[in-house]
């Protein structure tokens, strides 16, 4: 036995409703019973947080490579500048003007190396394999 009961839809579901039954030519009733019975199933939940689970499975993938990311970058930059500091001797005061000067124009070489590699999507993070990575940090004291 079934019971009656009265909807309103707003007219564009109403049309969406319409426009499935034609397709699969069956009642509009059917169509909004199935729809009804997938919302109050728990098996609707279970698909719901499986969906859940696989984007936050994907998050967390993202942000372990994006720490990693930041790792080598950090790594890379204090290394530089340890190795910077360590072979670069003081300069006498009249020769900092003209090292200054050739800073700049080698800063300017840099940016513009940056951006040739960045507008072809190249990057240094992407050279180096993550084997490489995994293996350091599995080394005992690491």
């Amino acid at each position: 036995m079934r019971d009656r009961m009265n909807v309103y839809f707003p007219p564009e579901l109403l049309k969406q409703i319409t426009d499935l039954a034609d397709r699969k030519k069956l009642s509009r009733s059917a169509i909004v019973e199935a729809a009804v019975a997938s919302f109050l199933s728990p098996d609707a939940a279970d698909r719901q947080e499986a969906a859940f689970t696989r984007r936050l499975d994907r998050l967390s993938r993202q942000m372990q490579r994006l720490e990693r990311d930041v790792g080598l970058t950090a790594e890379t930059l204090a290394l530089f500048i340890r190795f910077w500091l360590t072979i670069t001797p003081p300069l006498p005061s009249d020769a900092q003007a003209a090292a200054q000067l050739k800073g700049r124009e080698r800063f300017e070489g840099f940016i513009e190396a940056l951006g040739r590699r960045l507008q072809k999507g190249q990057s240094f993070l992407q050279e180096i394999p993550a084997d490489i990575i995994h293996t350091k940090l599995d080394e005992p004291g690491s």
